[in-house]
């Protein structure tokens, strides 16, 4: 395993390999990416423990879907026992899955933790547990900081398991290395991961001009919101088929294990 270091143009390119891959496929990687959503919504059901529950998957779940783009950019269908490849692959996978799920979980809560500081836990409650949050509440002062410092500290959490799960793997890194190892790597390519960002944005304001030029053609918002879910679906799946491609640039991609 050798971490390559990345113009920022390479950015660029994960946005258009994830929707390219995606279109290659767009069958299989829709299912796979509702597969994953149906997964973490059947959690959410579970009374109290259901949303960490859900929290603690989702290494293993974003491991499936790179590992099914990683099919897709083959040539191959992915199937959709992918999602659950960090629990197929022997009790040491299962091992780190489940530590890396744990540290995942500690990770969110602590970030929700803070960011409850400015106001009282509202928002933290509202979104661990659910309940009723009127437009009312949410766009109070307290609250509307309260997810802004969510947001804020969430990045860190991320740049640690964006390739984390990827590494232990395929790589058989430990849990803390891989973590590591995911920071270091997105931060010495942090000019590829901005343009990255960046080009996603800029996907999403296309998205946004078209359902808003179909609802004026139209002269109706119901419209409008009716394309607008869907291709918010759609952009998200292509979104996560791109995030395999940033870990095979940024690693040795050849000598992955299949």
């Amino acid at each position: 395993m050798k971490l390559h270091l990345l113009p920022a143009k390479q950015g660029l390119i994960w946005v258009r390999m994830g929707i390219r891959t995606f279109w290659r496929q767009p069958l299989a990687m829709t299912g796979q990416f509702f597969l994953f959503m149906g997964l973490l919504s059947l959690c959410s059901l579970i009374p109290w423990v259901g949303s960490f529950l859900g929290l603690a998957l989702l290494p293993m779940a974003s491991l499936g879907l790179m590992a099914a783009t990683r099919e897709a950019d083959l040539g191959k269908f992915p199937m959709p026992h992918l999602l659950w490849l960090g629990l197929r692959a022997g009790p040491e996978s299962r091992q780190h899955m489940a530590v890396l799920g744990a540290m995942y979980v500690v990770g969110f809560c602590a970030v929700l933790a803070l960011a409850s500081l400015t106001d009282g836990g509202q928002f933290a409650k509202f979104y661990l547990f659910g309940g009723n949050m009127d437009i009312e509440a949410l766009m109070q002062s307290d609250v509307q900081s309260a997810m802004w410092l969510s947001t804020l500290l969430y990045m860190p959490v991320s740049l640690l398991f964006w390739h984390a799960p990827a590494l232990t793997h395929w790589y058989a890194v430990p849990p803390a290395k891989s973590l590591f190892f995911s920071a270091v790597a997105c931060w010495r390519n942090w000019r590829a991961f901005a343009v990255f960002i960046l080009g996603w944005a800029g996907v999403a304001l296309l998205c946004s001009l078209v359902v808003t030029a179909v609802a004026v053609i139209s002269d109706s918002v119901e419209t409008g919101k009716v394309l607008l879910m869907p291709l918010v679906l759609l952009m998200a799946a292509m979104f996560f088929c791109s995030i395999y491609f940033s870990f095979r640039d940024c690693f040795m991609g050849e000598d992955i294990l299949a």
